[in-house]
C-alpha cells in the first residue's frame, strides 16, 4: 500500500476497558480496510477527540463508571456532530438491562447512531458499518 492510500483510509476510534475486546474489534476493523486508533477508558477517549477526529467511534458503555460510552458518545457528538457513533457493549448479558435506538427519544438522550452487543460477527459488522456509515 502506497502513502497515498494509506493516508486516505477512513479512521475508526475504539474505546474499551476490555483489552481483549478492543484488540477482537481492531482486527476486526483493521480487516475491513480502516485505520484503527484506540483507547482504554473514557478519560483516554475525550483526550483522543480534543485534538482528533475520527470517520467513525465506536465505544463501550461501562467503562470507568456505569455510563462512561453515554458520556463519551456525548462528548464527541457536541464537538463532531456528523460523526457516526456505535455503542458495543455486553451491558445486556452482564446487567440484563436493555436500551435501544428505535425512537427519536430514545436517541436524544443516548447520542448514538446504532447500539450492537459485544462478540458481533466481523460479516455483521461489516452489514452495520455500511449501514451507519452510508457507504
Amino acid at each position: 500500500m502506497n502513502n497515498s492510500e494509506k493516508n486516505n483510509k477512513m479512521k475508526v476510534l475504539i474505546v474499551d476497558d476490555d483489552t481483549d475486546c478492543l484488540y477482537q474489534l481492531k482486527t476486526q476493523f483493521e480487516k475491513l480496510g480502516f485505520s484503527v486508533d484506540t483507547a482504554e477508558s473514557q478519560k483516554d477517549g475525550e483526550a483522543y477527540i480534543e485534538s482528533h477526529r475520527p470517520d467513525l467511534a465506536v465505544l463501550d458503555l461501562m467503562m470507568e463508571q456505569e455510563d462512561s460510552g453515554f458520556i463519551l458518545s456525548y462528548k464527541l457528538k457536541k464537538k463532531y456532530p456528523d460523526v457516526p457513533v456505535i455503542i458495543a457493549t455486553a451491558v445486556t448479558a452482564e446487567t440484563g438491562y436493555t436500551f435501544s435506538l428505535e425512537t427519536s427519544q430514545d436517541r436524544q438522550w443516548i447520542k448514538a447512531d446504532l447500539y450492537l452487543d459485544k462478540g458481533i460477527r466481523g460479516d455483521q459488522l461489516h452489514r452495520e458499518i455500511k449501514k451507519v456509515m452510508k457507504i
